[in-house]
């Protein structure tokens, strides 16, 4: 029995050189600067930063303090306090009913704690903590292209005759939840797939070892297709090194599996032999950006194989064209297991080549995503990227996800992770289908809201 991911999980690459850094080489060396002086006021735009800021650092400022009273202290009473302990910059906050105030020189914050606590008007008296704009990496590419990390609105320009009309905030609130974490080198995520580009600078420090390849039987994961090493990329590519794109689970660990061949194409068993070994080489999360139309009892217990294991499953939901079947492909459909991921595009709209059912969970974005490619399959004269399009790129935004879930909160169950992930979504096509659908499931996946609002504890 075959799968395959080339159709049921198509990648659609146009080259990303079109764009960035010089054309092909047929083309003049004038259009070759040209293109490259339009590249960089393109992405000079990542400097600029238009978001609200919030709370994101436990760090203490050196002079300023909030102070509130107990009830029934008046404002005159509370001011005179203030200034009896050499306060200044006196501001009340009424909407709290607190004060902010200014630290005298040559106290430190921590001092003037503890001779407020003694005062008995006080009720309390904190650190006014620093606050800074949320976490935003400086990869070149970040601001203008990887929309689906953080869309703030305007025109994407990917090819003279493809512009993008972007809705700000159609995104997976990817600067919020790094804010909470950016991953961690004992969280792994398997990527089984057509292996991965090992040697790409997007991946070359992220791998764990050299994986194993099912479907030639050795224990050298190289990618020769291109889709394992741009799933890859998306998943947890080199994050914040000042070049190239950003992944979702900055510092995750990858673990290259291969079960589909040069074509895109594979078998079954050689899935099933891929998530067993990814789950038993130490993947907390695996991403299967493939799928095939047969029900199999054998992959259903691989999957839960995987599960019981502690670790979650995030496959894509399936991709179809006209005439084709639009059921949620295998494993995406085994719904005990596996968490299914459709596509929404770059304005929170279900993508319409996304596989729909039940069994789907969740959304992320999956149209035109930019990911790393084999410099090989590209050709010398263009850059190792790609844009794509398909469910293949949704599910590895989704297993990053899972992945700084189990770095936040390492005693997690599977189960746990998952009903995060579904719970914490938002639910962008509430307008036609209220709640849970069977196009985006709970709704476009947003991290920041799972990383930082479901406060679960041991």
């Amino acid at each position: 029995m075959r799968i395959f991911s080339q159709k049921a999980c198509r990648v659609v690459p146009i080259v990303l050189a079109l764009l960035l850094l010089g054309l092909a080489s047929d083309n003049s060396g004038q259009q070759k600067t040209e293109k490259r002086n339009r590249v960089a006021e393109r992405t000079s735009r990542k400097a600029r930063v238009d978001r609200t800021v919030r709370s994101s650092s436990s760090a203490l400022a050196t002079d300023r303090l909030i102070v509130k009273f107990k009830s029934g202290t008046t404002a005159a009473t509370a001011e005179t306090l203030l200034q009896y302990h050499s306060l200044s910059n006196i501001r009340r906050i009424s909407g709290v009913d607190v004060y902010r105030v200014k630290v005298p020189a040559g106290v430190t914050v921590r001092q003037m704690i503890a001779a407020l606590s003694q005062d008995p008007a006080v009720s309390s008296a904190r650190p006014d903590y620093r606050t800074k704009i949320c976490a935003v990496p400086n990869d070149s590419y970040f601001s203008y292209y990887q929309y689906n990390l953080r869309n703030q609105g305007g025109s994407l320009i990917i090819a003279d005759d493809l512009v993008l009309a972007l809705t700000s905030g159609a995104d997976i609130k990817a600067p919020a939840a790094w804010d909470v974490t950016t991953g961690s080198a004992s969280t792994i995520i398997g990527i089984v797939d057509t292996g991965v580009d090992m040697s790409h600078s997007e991946l070359s420090g992220k791998v764990v070892s050299t994986g194993y390849d099912f479907v030639n039987d050795d224990s050298d994961a190289t990618d020769d297709n291109s889709h394992g090493t741009w799933v890859a990329g998306i998943a947890a590519a080199a994050t914040n090194n000042s070049s190239g794109i950003a992944g979702v689970a900055w510092n995750c660990k990858i673990l290259p599996v291969k079960v589909m061949d040069a074509d895109g194409n594979g078998y079954y068993s050689d899935m099933i032999e891929g998530i067993v070994y990814a789950a038993d080489n130490g993947a907390k999360v695996i991403n299967i950006s493939a799928g095939g139309t047969d029900d199999d009892t054998t992959l259903e217990a691989a999957c839960k194989y995987a599960y019981d294991k502690g670790v979650v499953v995030v496959a894509a939901a399936g991709n179809f064209d006209t005439g084709e079947s639009t059921a949620v492909t295998y494993p995406a459909a085994y719904d005990n297991y596996v968490l299914a991921v459709a596509a929404t595009d770059y304005t929170d709209a279900w993508a319409d080549f996304s596989c729909y059912g039940s069994q789907v969970d969740v959304a992320a974005p999956g149209v035109w995503i930019l990911g790393p490619a084999p410099q090989w399959y590209v050709g010398s004269d263009y850059l190792p990227y790609i844009f794509g399009s398909g469910t293949s790129a949704a599910s590895p935004q989704v297993a990053g996800f899972a992945a700084l879930l189990f770095t936040s909160k390492s005693w997690l169950t599977a189960s746990q992770v998952m009903s995060i992930i579904r719970v914490s979504a938002d639910d962008v096509n509430k307008t036609t289908y209220s709640g849970k659908d069977n196009y985006l499931g709970y709704g476009r996946i947003n991290m920041g809201r799972g990383l930082a609002a479901y406060k679960i504890t041991k």
